[in-house]
């Protein structure tokens, strides 16, 4: 039956009742600085399975195992050369790498989906370090989302979705990147762009000293989150590239495309990127089709652009 899911603040008080609710195996979403998370402990088989039914998600798409930091990383994942100086360049902040599981990782198999690689991140925000270290473990945390729905960037678009499925939300206002963390891994020894994200794809190219590789996929079985077809998706249907409103379309704007609404007047891809799942959100509600207006494919607009695509794919 639906539990009653608990608003909480960022205080410490708060923090510390979430940190007691995850140690017992609940749900609880939290804010990071992409989207909110939907967090369990990350070796408990029970909650795991608790984070795949709340969200209605296939068990063979992996999730990402949030840590405090590298230290706390490295007990789980096996780090070689290139990852430590990705993750000492980029951690805490919106990269996730993809790197062999540690046997001994302790870590839920549903986590993994039965691979034998694990996607981990340690993220920047403060109530999200606040939450891990308060709770002293890892947690995976997929965004607090019906599965394939749009991304969730405030606690109400958490509550409007998972209200009754989940025992707590600590809101900590809007995610201010707005786009889930770049997911980066490796195929053959080459370096490979598994997701577009929050750290735009030439930083990661440059700190490497090579370009990264385009992976080779299985569509049935992701190598990380957020590689299925259609996901992001709203209700309505969603054409991108759009100049102009066609009849009884909803219009997301962006620079001289004005819209109804617009990710950024101004055409900064950071805001845009920002405000990119809220105008999603907002547009859905106007039970209208979506229209969205052309995003340079550069920097964070490479990730603006993915999720588009595949908001807009069939379904």
């Amino acid at each position: 039956m639906p539990e009653q899911t608990r608003l909480l603040t960022p205080e410490a008080e708060h923090v510390t009742y979430a940190a007691m609710l995850l140690a017992q195996g609940r749900l609880v979403a939290m804010p990071t600085e992409t989207v909110y998370g939907l967090a369990a402990d990350a070796r408990n088989s029970q909650a795991i399975a608790g984070i795949y039914a709340a969200k209605g998600r296939p068990s063979f798409n992996p999730l990402i195992v949030h840590a405090p930091d590298l230290a706390m990383a490295e007990t789980i994942g096996v780090f070689h050369a290139d990852a430590r100086r990705l993750a000492e360049t980029f951690w805490p902040g919106a990269l996730t790498l993809v790197v062999p599981l540690r046997q001994d990782a302790g870590i839920a198999s549903l986590v993994t989906a039965g691979l034998d690689t694990v996607a981990i991140r340690v993220p920047a925000h403060p109530v999200a370090q606040d939450l891990l270290h308060a709770f002293g473990g890892v947690v995976a945390a997929p965004s607090a989302n019906p599965s394939g729905r749009i991304s969730p960037t405030t606690a109400a678009h958490v509550m409007a979705g998972l209200d009754g499925k989940l025992a707590a939300i600590l809101d900590a206002g809007p995610s201010p990147v707005g786009v889930e963390s770049t997911i980066l891994g490796w195929q053959d020894g080459t370096p490979v762009l598994l997701r577009p994200g929050g750290i735009p794809t030439e930083a990661l190219a440059a700190c490497l000293g090579q370009p990264l590789g385009v992976p080779f996929a299985d569509p049935n079985r992701p190598a990380a989150p957020g590689m299925l077809a259609s996901h992001y998706a709203p209700g309505a249907s969603v054409r991108l590239n759009a100049e102009t409103a066609g009849p009884d379309e909803f219009l997301i704007g962006f620079g001289p495309v004005a819209g109804d609404i617009s990710l950024s007047p101004g055409g900064d891809l950071v805001e845009a990127a920002a405000h990119l799942f809220e105008a999603l959100h907002r547009a859905d509600a106007s039970g209208r089709p979506i229209a969205v207006a052309p995003i340079p494919d550069h920097g964070l607009g490479m990730a603006i652009n993915d999720r588009l695509r595949r908001a807009a794919a069939p379904r």
